[in-house]
Order: structure tokens, then sequence, then C-alpha cells
């Protein structure tokens, strides 16, 4: 197993578990538990394969991905149904490496069909951020990726240093450690100073 396949199956548990945390807080039953779950692991990835015309998708290919998200949910449900708490931090922290992971990985899948810089760090914020927003947007909430908080943000500005890094020769493995470094960076600094954009409108 390489160290990208595996921080890929490890960013798909870590959410999965985001998503059954926001079914529990919608009191959804361990079913909607599950379909949130998935779909916020594997929906942004999804999107990008489809989008790409990568067909069949990912996890139809290697079923390790659908075992590791229903073993997270049943797991995570137990754990929320235990009514013991989850730090917030720990899964704050964990999100930001599965984020920067599922960037570097879009880009790189998405140069193996489009040679285009533009094309792969569209798809890179896809893949770390589409999960996040169609799991919002079925709980019918405004995505957080949408707002202020640096997220999506994180994941443009690691997309073009994978862009720059390979425009000047620099190889692909190095560059794609380049793109999830800088991404890990950003999110974490945001989330350490509480960093935010400013809002497209006034609060007057």
């Amino acid at each position: 197993m390489s160290l990208i396949y595996f921080f890929d199956i490890f960013g798909t548990a870590i959410f999965a578990i985001s998503g059954v945390l926001v079914a529990s807080r919608f009191r959804m039953d361990a079913f909607g538990a599950l379909v949130l779950g998935g779909l916020t692991a594997i929906g942004g990835g999804t999107v990008r394969d489809v989008a790409l015309g990568a067909t069949p998708v990912f996890w139809m290919n290697d079923n390790t991905y659908l075992w590791t998200i229903l073993i997270t949910c049943i797991a995570s449900v137990i754990l929320v149904r235990s009514k013991k708490t989850i730090p917030n931090w720990p899964l704050l922290i964990c999100d930001a490496v599965g984020l920067a992971v599922f960037v570097g990985i879009g880009f790189d899948k998405a140069m193996q069909f489009q040679d285009s810089y533009v094309v792969a760090t569209t798809m890179g914020v896809i893949t770390g951020c589409g999960g996040g927003i169609l799991r919002d947007s079925l709980t019918g909430e405004v995505a957080g990726v949408l707002q202020q908080e640096i997220y999506a943000t994180s994941c443009i500005i690691g997309g073009v240093t994978y862009a720059m890094a390979l425009n000047v020769g620099v190889d692909n493995m190095t560059s794609f450690t380049m793109c999830v470094a800088v991404t890990l960076v950003i999110r974490m600094t945001s989330m350490l100073f509480n960093w935010s954009l400013p809002l497209a409108c006034s609060d007057k």
C-alpha cells in the first residue's frame, strides 16, 4: 500500500465520521448517518471522476473505500449513541489532513485526463470540498466552505502550488507533497488564528 493510498483511505474515514456527526446533530437514524457519511467521504471524488469521464468511478474499481465508509460509520454511530464526547480538535486536525491529501489526489488524477492546470486545480478543490457541500445541501444548510472559513481557499492555493511546481520541472511526487503541505499549513494556520475571508456584503 502506497503512502498516498493510505492517506486517501484515511481521509475517506475522517470525512465519513464528519458526515455521521452532522447526521447525529439532525437526529437522523443509522441509515441516514450512513448515507450522509458516505456522501461526505466520496461525494467530491465521484463528482470529479464523472466530470473527467473517469468511469467507472474510483470506488467502483476499489471496494476498500465502501468498506471503510461502512465500518467507520457503524463505529461512529455506536460511539455517538454511547454518549461519549468526541473532542473537536482531533477531528479538525484529521479533517485538515484528509482535505490536503484529497486536493493533491484530485489534481493528480485530473492531470491524467486533462493537460490543464486550471482544470486540475478545480478538480482538486472539488475532490476536497465537494463531499462537504453535498452533505450540507442535503441537510438544508449553507455549505461551510461557502462562508467565511478559509477552507476552499486553502485548496485553491494548494492546487496552484502543485501547478507551479510542475511548471518549473519539479517531479510529480515532490509537487504532490508540496501541494499537500501548503494546503495543510494554510488550513491549520487559519484554524489556529481564526482567520476568515471578508463577507461579500456589509453587516449593516
